[in-house]
């Protein structure tokens, strides 16, 4: 999912080097009828940018998941959220 996003990033001129682009992803694996199971991802993605790029940037967030063969592949499956915390780069 990562990887998708900083492809769609990367198509509108945003940079997604390491120090400008990170996520952290938390899940839940419950008991489903004896057998452990991952029921929900939830991926806090943290982007800087330059402001004039903000809009680009939510454009893509809204999009890539679309677009993203590891979202698709288990999305029926497993519930997955996202988020988007943009920052002003200095």
């Amino acid at each position: 999912m990562m990887g998708t996003l900083a492809t769609v990033l990367a198509k509108k001129k945003i940079r997604t080097f390491q120090d400008r682009y990170m996520a952290t992803v938390t899940g839940d694996i419950e008991d489903v009828d004896g057998v452990l199971k991952i029921t929900r991802i939830h991926v806090h993605y943290r982007l800087k940018l330059p402001a004039e790029k903000r809009a680009d940037a939510e454009d893509a967030f809204g999009n890539y998941i679309t677009l993203c063969p590891a979202a698709q592949s288990v999305i029926g499956a497993i519930k997955i959220t996202h988020a988007l915390e943009m920052e002003d780069e200095n």
